[in-house]
Formats: structure tokens, C-alpha cells, sequence
């Protein structure tokens, strides 16, 4: 197994892809601890996780709140006393709005979430992995980071921010054996990217299989990514398969963006 006994924390666990990741490692021998505000969806989570024979903690946690994650740190180190591979999935949509009609409290909320909530996360977890002299950091990012979305500027910015705090985190890091790596995934199947789909057919006044349409067709495999398509790829970057990647970006696009 790829992460036979490692200790994975997993932000965003309760639903969507965090919730594939948390499985998914799971699956490949480590036990897991899920950080989210839902706790009872988590508790699903931990529930499958610990039927296939590993360990889960559930941790509510705001990563908008300093004082939530810095307990979410004391929760886990006490019980485990180390963090072997961390995952920031975490994250919102954000206003879908004109850059000049977003209201300024939800561009904040945006960062805050998206950015500074990953800031953080490294902050209280990265001295013990540091202490360990192992690790692996696996931010999730967007093709919203890489290219505009329209009317999604708060989003877009918050993901292109996550690259070069990724490159950050592998440059100050690697002296001390840990890796940071990035995944940038495309348009991934359930119920945000149909959101994003209703969003944009709005502002576009189109149809909203109009817009999917568009979007499978600007993908080379035309069609969208599936969570387990991401969830494959932590596994990846956080075992050893992957001991010599570091602050890469790694696209899980269909081919929809290539750079």
C-alpha cells in the first residue's frame, strides 16, 4: 500500500473531493483525520473509514478562525504526535459577480477560506513535520488559478495566490525533507462545478448544458474529472512514488489546460 501506517490530515473532509481523498487514503493504508465545519457528515466519513480496518478522527474546524485551527493542531498532535502527509482541500466558490459588484465582504471570506486558512494550516503543522525531518503539504488549486473564469475573480485570484504559496512552502521546505506540490484540477463532476454551470449560464444567458457542453469540449478527453481522478493524485504526492517532487503543479484536467 502507498501509505501503509502514514497519519493523513485532510481539510474539507466532509463531502465532494475531500471526502474521496480522506477514502481514498484510507483505502492505501493510513489512517486519517477529517477537518471540516460538518461534523455529522464527517462522522459518515469516519465511520467508512474505520470499517475498512484504519483510524479516523473527526476535528470540527473554521479555518477562518486562527484559534479553530491552532486547536485542530493540539488535537491531532496530541493524539498522534506527528503529521505525515497534510492536505489543504478546503475551499469556496466565492461571489460569481462583476469584479466591480463583488461585495468586499465576500472577497474577503474568499481569501480568507482559500488563502489564509491554508496559511494557517502550514503554520501549525509544518514545526512537527519539520521536527519529523518527513512530510508531504498537498495543496488543491483550480485551472481558475491558471486562467480567468468570467465573473469569478475572488476564486480565480485565491487559486493563482495557492501557486506561489505552494513554490513558497517547497523552497523554505525542502532543506528540512518535506515536499509541497500543488493540484490543479479541471472541472470536476457534482454539485459545485454545476453551480459554477448555472452561474455562468446566467451571465452568459445561456443554457446550462450549453455552458457543460462547452466546457467537455475545451477539454481534449471531452469530458469533466472525477474526484477520484484528484484523490488518486494525493495518494500519489503524498507517498514515496513521488520522494523526489517537489513544488511542482501538477494539471488533473483532461487536458483542458496543459501549462
Amino acid at each position: 500500500m502507498k501509505l501503509e501506517d502514514k497519519l493523513v490530515v485532510v481539510t474539507g473532509a466532509s463531502q465532494g473531493i475531500g471526502r474521496q481523498i480522506a477514502l481514498s487514503c484510507a483505502a492505501e493504508g493510513a489512517d486519517v483525520v477529517l477537518a471540516a465545519r460538518s461534523v455529522d457528515a464527517m462522522v459518515s466519513v469516519a465511520a467508512e473509514i474505520e470499517n475498512s480496518g484504519r483510524a479516523a478522527q473527526v476535528v470540527e474546524t473554521d479555518l477562518t478562525d486562527r484559534a479553530s485551527v491552532e486547536a485542530l493542531g493540539r488535537a491531532v498532535l496530541d493524539r498522534w504526535d506527528r503529521v505525515d502527509v497534510l492536505v489543504n482541500n478546503s475551499g469556496i466558490g466565492g461571489p460569481a459577480a462583476p469584479i466591480w459588484e463583488v461585495p468586499p465582504d465576500e472577497w474577503d471570506e474568499t481569501l480568507a477560506v482559500n488563502v489564509s486558512g491554508i496559511f494557517s494550516m502550514c503554520q501549525v503543522f509544518v514545526p512537527a513535520m519539520i521536527e519529523c525531518g518527513d512530510g508531504s503539504i498537498v495543496n488543491i488549486g483550480s485551472i481558475g488559478g491558471k486562467r480567468p473564469l468570467l465573473n469569478r475573480a475572488a476564486y480565480t485570484t485565491s487559486k493563482a495566490a495557492l501557486i506561489g504559496l505552494t513554490r513558497s512552502l517547497a523552497e523554505e521546505l525542502g532543506p528540512h525533507g518535506i515536499r509541497a506540490n500543488l493540484i490543479s484540477p479541471g472541472a470536476v463532476e457534482g454539485p459545485r462545478i454545476e453551480w459554477v454551470f448555472e452561474q455562468q449560464a446566467i451571465a452568459q444567458n445561456r443554457s446550462v448544458e450549453e455552458i457543460r457542453t462547452q466546457f467537455e469540449a475545451g477539454a481534449p478527453l471531452r469530458q469533466l474529472v472525477r474526484a477520484e481522478d484528484i484523490a488518486k493524485m494525493v495518494v500519489f504526492l503524498g507517498s514515496e512514488d513521488a520522494a523526489r517532487i517537489t513544488g511542482a503543479d501538477m494539471n488533473v484536467t483532461a487536458g483542458m489546460v496543459m501549462y
